[in-house]
């Protein structure tokens, strides 16, 4: 698939680092203060393109296509791993092109991912900003603010809970509307609050679909499970390396890592992916009756992954958080001016 022209004032490169060849979007001149923009799931380091272009001067805009998606070479994700082969792959990035602190900045998955750096590394960020990021306890498979399992095999989370139609039609490259889970639909129906469309529909869409599927890649593999839903995690592909079953022993080291790094939460207030009641997840879709079976609130309730991800930040340390009105998924997509207000605002504070 032919890779869209990139807009004026940006450049890209695939740049060659010993873990992999990663393709990466720049912004701003080489000298200045380093900004890591980590994309999310079904989509590429180029929906920060505008985001990289109105950073105020001084800064570097870097975002690149992780492992799996975008432009980046195609290298299989060990989900046995948590979010590890990606922290790893980032770290590699920092240290090629010679950065020994930056700002992150993580959206959706991508938070997931800086929860690892911070981790695995916090002495070297300088902030960071979640935009709608996944809870710290993975998504799916868990019932409380602390992150209990509803089952000890973590069903409902990993590779088996995606939509397969959806992956189809992702491996199928389809544009259309005629399915209502093509993912153009589903990207105007989830990552903003209709009728809100992107200028750059096309340009997203063509990204996004350079997403790289099977059984070891997306959404990766399953496991069969006696327990609802009858799906747990197997231990390839990027659904799977966010389950709890990999990520939960992670939360006790995020939250005592030190030195602290300053955070900023921005999420929107009709965000349906990543949400207390998240039409994504089998706790919500099984309560509402979507999915036969499901066990009942005490057994199964729907993941509350808002509060989950309060609970853990107000013990990891200093963080805010804004709520933008009437947006969903992409506040920094949807609502450009309110998102980069805060943003830009918070970066020039730490």
């Amino acid at each position: 698939m032919d890779k869209p022209t990139p807009m004026m004032g940006i450049t890209t490169k695939t740049v060659e680092t010993p873990r992999l060849q990663q393709h990466v979007y720049f912004s701003g001149l080489e000298e200045g203060i380093p900004v890591l923009f980590l994309h999310g799931n079904f989509s590429a380091a180029l929906y920060w393109e505008e985001t990289l272009l109105a950073l105020p001067e001084g800064y570097r805009g870097i975002a690149p296509d992780l492992r799996g998606y975008g432009w980046t070479e195609d290298k299989r994700i060990d989900s046995t791993r948590g979010m590890r082969d990606w922290s790893d792959d980032l770290l590699a990035l920092m240290d090629t092109l010679g950065i020994e602190k930056a700002h992150v900045v993580g959206w959706s998955m991508g938070g997931g991912i800086v929860y690892q750096l911070l981790t695995d590394a916090p002495e070297r960020f300088l902030s960071v900003t979640l935009i709608s990021p996944v809870s710290p306890f993975g998504f799916g498979g868990t019932k409380d603010v602390n992150g209990a399992p509803c089952y000890d095999d973590y069903a409902g989370s990993g590779g088996g809970v995606v939509n397969p139609t959806f992956v189809s039609l992702i491996k199928q490259g389809d544009r259309g509307t005629e399915d209502p889970n093509s993912p153009r639909n589903v990207i105007n129906a989830f990552y903003y609050k209709p009728p809100f469309r992107a200028i750059r529909e096309e340009d997203f869409l063509t990204a996004s679909l350079m997403e790289k599927t099977g059984d070891d890649r997306y959404p990766g593999d399953m496991t069969p499970s006696p327990n609802w839903p009858t799906v747990a995690p197997g231990v390839h592909g990027p659904v799977n390396a966010w389950s709890p079953k990999y990520v939960l022993k992670d939360v006790p080291l995020f939250i005592a890592a030190e030195p602290k790094v300053p955070i900023l939460w921005i999420r929107g207030s009709e965000d349906q992916i990543v949400a207390d009641m998240s039409m994504f997840d089998f706790g919500a879709l099984g309560k509402l009756g979507f999915v036969p079976g499901w066990p009942g609130d005490e057994i199964y309730p729907p993941q509350p992954m808002v509060s989950q991800t309060r609970a853990v930040l107000e013990e990891y340390g200093p963080f805010e958080e804004h709520v933008i009105p009437e947006t969903a998924h992409s506040p920094h997509i949807e609502k450009p001016e309110a998102f980069n207000g805060l943003f830009h605002e918070f970066l020039e504070r730490h």
